[in-house]
């Protein structure tokens, strides 16, 4: 059985997570997608978790989008015996190798000799740690430690304002590529970011594959990914807002603007919108959360996101049910609030919309709930084009979208207020079509009888971007012939 939560939760898959058991507990306490993080683990391990994903969606009689987020140019610290404790005025050599020999740390990238020179800025595990390049001589990273801290293995390095001479997809990634064009993924989270041809490379690779199903959700994590974002949204799915990298590359207090900002975009062009990192961070130790986190939680969801992700709230923490379940929480108080029932169409998204028709429809749509006693919209839709359309209007009723395609359905449940319905029949609005709805409504969905439904979409058949009818439909109503 679904759980019908308006903003969607996507929690990330890890050590505390991987067993079929804990993430069907996740599921039911409110997930919506789960994410597979490759820069962790091998393929064979993302293989068992996802199938763990599929039994559980075919036994719970739902659907559970997967995304697969690409590790990207990440540069990580090597492997450590043990942890290592760093003070204040240290000196940290580093070098590409596999392993610590002597005192000389162990770097995967290369090139990073080659991007660093004295003076620049390194920040370690999200910038925990900061140090400053001293000197370069024989490919050995000299570099100051300027804050106290404990150096783990394979925690991620940033260099801010680099730009570095990796390429968007390492060896490490095309192979993940090839594992998710040939399994059922339905996302693909690109990293790392720079500009529109970065997401474009990836299509036409999964298109190589023979893949056409699977979409692209860019992750923006670099300043460069900030400067051209329209021209990133228009060839992407989906945008993920990954305030981890994007703080460190960007700084912290810069990040609530360039997100608003992001959010407002993505929503006016109808693409799905994530907003992740250290969103209940603190509940990877605690099982409950800071103010502020709570805050930040309710905040993204007002600024228009489809999606809120946990990291390693749910991959490695000692509460990842309860995480989930407080990000329901406060996703539920915020949707029951006055502030989300004056969302609207996003002003840029009517002026440019350019199915007029399907516009205005949706509009009317979004004024008709606000004005009738209505318990949900029922969207007929082939492409997924009407329910994301009214999904952007931020509707305070469900939006259930009735598609026959199982990959259009997957895609459109990351949507705001969407949850689609796989048909294995032509959707209509006959009298048939319309008696089969109402048993749907009322013993599937728990509707009772005469409560109002709207029903929109294209007819006489599915069309592609075709929305063209709204129908007021009183649930119950119809007699049996």
């Amino acid at each position: 059985m679904d759980n019908y939560t308006m903003t969607k939760i996507v929690a990330t898959l890890g050590p505390a997570s991987s067993t079929k058991e804990k993430i069907r507990e996740l599921f039911k306490a409110g997930v919506t997608m789960f994410r597979l993080n490759s820069s962790h683990g091998d393929v064979e391990m993302h293989k068992q978790n996802l199938s763990y994903i599929r039994e559980i969606e075919a036994e719970e009689k739902t659907l559970i989008p997967v995304l697969l987020d690409l590790q990207g140019p990440k540069i990580r610290i090597g492997n450590l015996p043990q942890s290592i404790e760093i003070h204040k005025g240290d000196i940290l050599k580093f070098r590409h190798q596999p392993e610590i020999t002597g005192d000389i740390l162990p770097v995967d990238y290369k090139g990073m000799a080659d991007d660093v020179t004295p003076g620049e800025m390194i920040m370690i595990d999200d910038g925990k740690i900061q140090l400053e390049v001293k000197k370069v001589e024989d490919r050995v990273i000299f570099a100051e430690v300027l804050t106290d801290g404990l150096l783990k293995q394979r925690k991620g390095i940033n260099i801010p304002g680099s730009q570095g001479s990796l390429d968007v997809l390492t060896e490490r990634d095309l192979k993940f590529v090839e594992f998710a064009a040939h399994t059922d993924i339905d996302y693909l989270g690109l990293s790392f970011v720079r500009e529109a041809s970065d997401i474009v490379k990836l299509r036409d690779l999964l298109h190589k594959h023979g893949n056409h199903t699977a979409r692209i959700i860019s992750k923006i994590e670099k300043p460069q990914a900030v400067n051209n974002i329209d021209a990133i949204i228009e060839v992407s799915d989906g945008i993920m807002v990954a305030r981890g990298d994007l703080g460190i590359e960007i700084s912290n207090e810069k990040v609530p603007i360039v997100q608003k900002t992001i959010i407002r975009k993505a929503n006016a062009k109808r693409k799905v919108v994530i907003v992740a990192t250290q969103m209940l961070d603190s509940m990877i130790e605690n099982p409950i959360p800071t103010r502020a986190e709570t805050s930040d939680v309710a905040n993204a969801i007002l600024d228009g996101t489809d999606a809120i992700m946990l990291s390693g709230e749910t991959a490695a923490g000692a509460y990842p049910v309860e995480a989930v379940a407080m990000m329901k929480k406060i996703a539920d108080n915020v949707l029951e609030s006055s502030f989300m029932r004056k969302n609207k169409f996003p002003r840029k998204m009517i002026e440019e919309e350019k199915d007029s028709q399907a516009m205005a429809i949706g509009m009317s749509i979004a004024d008709m709930t606000r004005k009738m006693p209505v318990k949900a919209v029922i969207a007929l839709t082939g492409s997924g084009f009407t329910a994301s359309m009214l999904a952007e209007g931020k509707l305070s009723v469900p939006i259930f979208a009735c598609c026959p395609d199982k990959h259009v359905c997957r895609n459109i449940k990351l949507f705001r207020g969407v949850y689609p319905i796989p048909l294995d029949y032509e959707a209509s609005i006959d009298k048939k079509s319309l008696l089969a709805l109402d048993e749907f409504l009322i013993n599937k969905l728990g509707l009772a009888k005469d409560d109002f439904v709207l029903i929109t979409g294209s007819v006489p058949e599915l069309l592609v971007g075709g929305t063209n009818f709204i129908k007021i439909h009183k649930v119950g109503l119809l007699k049996q012939d």
